[in-house]
């Protein structure tokens, strides 16, 4: 279904569920990939200029429905492809997202998508030239989301009714997830990390694997 994009850069996806700490180790890799002397750019999910505000009040608001928050999303992803992603690859540059269409996949499969219909939407997509996926079990990523920024609404699975209970739903909905990462993991052959480790022994190991893929020539 996905091809190589063909372009001169290399295309770096961070995946995980919220919390798994994919934000950091975007950034603790862009710059190390700026220090050994190659573009690089970083795309975050839901920040396309077009349509990321139209999802966020949406959401503020309460407005969407399963199929509006896919179609949505889709369209966000479908604008940064066009207009951020494939110009950077085209110019020879690292391209790193802090997740992926495969975030689609989880979030839109447990809210009750046919996986099948939510791949179709996104078969435009390129298929990345390297994807890490952070795995930390939703005890963990529970106590990290209280201690930092608190339990988002969606991110808890409020909006399909997963339980009156905030906390209750977060592991109910994240449970969910990371069963549809692990699923992804063994269709996608993801690079699995354990999110638990030390924040720098995550970014040595994805190093590795991305200084080999500079040093084989990869990007031009």
């Amino acid at each position: 279904m996905y091809q190589k994009h063909g372009y001169d850069g290399l295309l770096i996806v961070i995946e995980g569920t919220d919390g798994a700490g994919k934000s950091t180790q975007v950034n603790l890799l862009k710059k190390y990939i700026e220090n050994e002397c190659y573009g690089c750019m970083l795309s975050e999910w839901k920040t396309s200029r077009l349509i990321s505000d139209v999802i966020n009040e949406a959401k503020e608001r309460n407005l969407l429905n399963t199929t509006t928050f896919s179609l949505l999303y889709a369209a966000d992803y479908a604008d940064r492809l066009e207009n951020v992603i494939i110009p950077a690859l085209k110019a020879g540059f690292v391209v790193l997202l802090d997740r992926y269409i495969y975030t689609a996949f989880v979030r839109d499969s447990v809210r009750g998508h046919d996986i099948n219909w939510v791949k179709k939407l996104y078969d435009f997509a390129p298929e990345p030239d390297l994807v890490f996926y952070l795995k930390m079990p939703v005890d963990k990523l529970l106590k990290r989301m209280i201690g930092s920024k608190g339990l988002d609404y969606f991110e808890s699975g409020r909006d399909i009714g997963l339980s009156t209970d905030i906390y209750k739903s977060f592991e109910m909905y994240q449970n969910k997830c990371l069963e549809e990462y692990d699923r992804l993991q063994k269709e996608y052959n993801f690079i699995t990390i354990d999110g638990e480790i030390p924040i720098d022994t995550i970014h040595e190991k994805i190093k590795s694997e991305v200084k080999k893929a500079l040093d084989s020539g990869v990007v031009e």
